[in-house]
């Protein structure tokens, strides 16, 4: 659904992305990780034809970015990571207006919103203006807009940016009913539990290349199934352990600060490029 080979972008003397390949099948809800000025938003906005690639090609369910571009951008919904949503208009009117660039019929317009509303439980908020609502339910108009042509792909770059845990649970279950309806998703985030959570496959990129591609489960049984962080000289020092024994009988003897617990996202990335994710 998502094909890109050998893409690659500079700006100036800003390398943003340096040979990127990526195969995403259909239904995929695939992960995109890395640290802030890896080149995340940068192949986001190639592959929603916001900006044009240095070299290397990128397809979205077969049609071209370069060659076919506005068939290609019929493919996709895009969430981006602030919301630009009109707050003078209702959230109806947002999503019509948005029908309206995508030349759907007025039958049509209005038949997606009424779906839409009702799919992500909006409907009592359908003439409340954008100013008045929450950033959840902002954040859920925005997915609502993007899902408004019916695209086959949708990105999310940071979808949950700024919202407090249990409203980040919320989106998550309407990201995964969205994927479970068919669609091939695409997110970035710096919330590595989302990941974890969410993805089927995650890659890691850093400085504009892509470090290394592979299931969530599978990276971290890489590393072990439990880390012990420790204080030592004013720095956090982390071990890996197969079994919460190994790791129990390492701190026996210990008289530093110390922390026990499972492996995640975050441990492989620091392992593959010594750089926390979040920002």
């Amino acid at each position: 659904m998502i094909r890109i080979e050998n893409l690659s972008k500079d700006y100036k003397t800003v390398h943003a992305l340096k040979g990127v390949s990526l195969h995403i099948p259909k239904g995929e809800l695939f992960a995109y990780l890395g640290p802030n000025g890896s080149g995340k938003t940068t192949t986001i906005r190639i592959l929603t034809g916001l900006t044009i690639p240095g070299k290397g090609k990128a397809y979205l369910n077969g049609y071209s970015i370069q060659t076919d571009p506005l068939q290609a951008k019929m493919q996709c919904g895009l969430v981006p990571q602030h919301i630009n949503l009109d707050n003078e208009l209702t959230v109806s009117e947002n999503l019509d207006i948005h029908g309206r660039l995508f030349q759907m019929s007025a039958k049509q317009r209005w038949q997606s919103i009424e779906e839409l509303l009702e799919y992500m439980e909006l409907k009592e908020k359908r003439r409340a203006l954008i100013k008045q609502l929450s950033g959840g339910m902002k954040r859920r108009v925005m997915i609502a807009r993007a899902l408004m042509h019916r695209p086959k792909i949708l990105f999310l770059d940071e979808p949950t940016v700024g919202l407090d845990p249990a409203i980040r649970r919320k989106i998550w279950s309407f990201i995964k009913k969205i994927q479970g309806d068919g669609t091939t998703i695409f997110l970035t985030t710096h919330y590595i539990e989302e990941a974890e959570f969410l993805a089927e496959r995650v890659a890691f990129l850093d400085e504009g290349q892509l470090v290394a591609l592979d299931t969530p489960q599978r990276f971290m049984e890489k590393m072990g199934k439990w880390a012990l962080d420790e204080m030592k000289d004013g720095q956090i020092h982390t071990r890996y352990f197969n079994t919460r024994q190994e790791a129990q009988n390492s701190i026996h003897d210990q008289v530093n600060g110390f922390s026990l617990r499972r492996v995640n996202l975050e441990d492989v990335f620091i392992s593959l490029t010594g750089k926390k994710v979040a920002p």
